[in-house]
């Protein structure tokens, strides 16, 4: 009888599993494909790394535009089959926090953003991505409208730091890497910065802007 009874425990386990896998929308498998180039991302930034292949940082720069792609699908066609859940907002979130906020700084630290600065720059840089996410799913019934639609970002959405992956990606096309990388290297007390770490910085403060209203389309 002790035994049927623990059994019986047991058994439900599968099947909630398996309601929470029927519970996935065509939008969540999209970004669940977001979330992927995102971590696809940071294992070829690392994979560079290691082997100082040009080719390697490259494909991990190329994930971005690819989770660009995805998260923008992932929106119209949960709108298009009219599947918005909080667990969708949730999900894409995360993704987002992946492959916008931890790829591309990833990418700077292979690129050779390597000072002490710098990493503060990076580090700030995640950390701003993630409260502006928190932010929007926290406010998005409020700043939504009539028909439920968010009618704008207050700063900048976090897929804008496509724009630093492109940034280094054009360096590593120019040679432009590690040493050679744009604006040199300063010395500022203990620690060395990039100049161009400062992309980094500029780019989170924007993202956690209140004042800065963008429409959204």
């Amino acid at each position: 009888m002790e035994t049927n009874t623990v059994k019986s425990r047991i058994e439900p386990a599968p099947r909630r599993h398996l309601s929470m896998v029927r519970g996935f929308h065509l939008a969540d498998v999209f970004t669940l494909a977001n979330a992927a180039c995102g971590m696809g991302g940071v294992l070829l930034a690392m994979l560079f790394v290691e082997s100082g292949w040009s080719r390697h940082f490259l494909w991990a720069a190329a994930m971005a535009p690819a989770a660009f792609i995805f998260d923008v699908l992932d929106g119209r066609i949960a709108r298009a089959r009219h599947t918005h859940s909080a667990f969708g907002r949730e999900l894409d979130s995360l993704a987002d926090v992946i492959s916008f906020g931890v790829a591309p700084a990833a990418l700077g630290f292979a690129a050779g953003m390597t000072g002490g600065w710098d990493a503060i720059a990076l580090i700030y840089f995640v950390c701003c991505g993630v409260s502006r996410l928190a932010r929007y799913n926290v406010t998005a019934e409020s700043l939504s409208g009539a028909d439920a639609k968010v009618k704008y970002f207050e700063g900048t959405p976090i897929p804008t730091s496509v724009v630093l992956t492109a940034v280094l990606a054009w360096a590593c096309w120019d040679a432009r890497l590690g040493d050679a990388l744009y604006g040199g290297v300063w010395q500022l007390g203990p620690w060395q910065l990039h100049p161009l770490a400062l992309l980094f910085l500029l780019s989170g403060t924007l993202m956690i802007s209140k004042t800065l209203r963008i429409p959204k389309l």
